[in-house]
């Protein structure tokens, strides 16, 4: 199992890169692995901003469908086009490589201390197991 040091995490087990004021945010290398196949990703809140916690999107895998939820706040910026099923249609992108090309959104960061309270790589690798 994978958990990059350069990365935050939540207990919902999404993770976030930071970019100056945006980031990228994706699920867990553990959360894909659990989910099994992904087949289909939806994101529906490009353009809008949301709060941490709230639901950006879901994803659809073969065994189940998911919630995806903010690490922080910001403005969804983008969905990932190689996952959207107008562009590259590739959600197993997810399950092949979830902290590179398998990112989901990107995000305009809002209040950067809400980072402070995101997992480390440690951390959350304690809390996975």
């Amino acid at each position: 199992m994978n958990f990059p040091e350069n990365l935050k995490y939540t207990r919902e087990h999404e993770w976030i890169r930071i970019e100056g004021s945006e980031a990228y945010v994706g699920v867990t290398d553990f959360a894909q692995s659990e989910l099994g196949d992904i087949v289909y990703v939806e994101v529906e809140s490009v353009g809008e901003t949301l709060k941490k916690d709230d639901i950006f999107g879901t994803v659809e895998a073969v065994k189940t469908t998911s919630d995806l939820f903010m690490p922080v706040s910001g403005e969804v910026l983008e969905f990932n086009p190689e996952l959207d099923e107008s562009h590259g249609d590739n959600p197993s992108l997810i399950n092949t490589d979830p902290y590179g090309s398998g990112w989901i959104i990107k995000v305009k960061l809002s209040d950067l201390s809400e980072l402070e309270g995101l997992l480390s790589a440690s951390d959350y690798q304690a809390m996975v197991g």
